[in-house]
């Protein structure tokens, strides 16, 4: 029995990468926005602000990107437009309030997980079948 549970959930989780596979290439803005966002919410989780601080004006050029791509049409939907609006507004306004010398750490910290938060959103979204 637990041998079938086994396989069952690796089945499971084989379905589920290839379903995230398919979204990054059907959709590389998203992919490329994806790459700044892991390269720099990861390291905010082990407490380096670092990176977020140096890419912040990164991440807000390819949240642009993204927002003028041409969505692939299984994808196109109301809830994945405003979703990405969503992730542009608050990628300008995330470095905007990083360039503000005061800003605090713990600020640009929520800030940016709340980002992460929208970006995973829209994954979910083009993940759902119903979209």
């Amino acid at each position: 029995m637990i041998q079938k549970a086994s396989i069952l959930m690796f089945l499971m989780s084989f379905a589920y990468f290839l379903q995230a596979q398919s979204i990054w290439d059907k959709w590389k803005e998203l992919k490329e926005f994806h790459v700044v966002m892991s390269q720099t919410f990861h390291p905010s989780e082990q407490g380096s602000l670092e990176p977020i601080k140096k890419r912040s004006s990164e991440m807000a050029e390819k949240a642009n990107i993204l927002a003028k791509s041409t969505i692939p049409q299984e994808y196109n939907t109301p809830k994945i437009k405003t979703a990405v609006k969503k992730l542009q507004k608050g990628s300008k306004e995330l470095d905007a309030f990083i360039k503000n010398s005061k800003a605090s750490d713990e600020a640009i910290k929520q800030k940016l997980s709340t980002l992460h938060d929208v970006f995973h959103e829209i994954v979910g979204l083009c993940k759902n079948e119903n979209h």
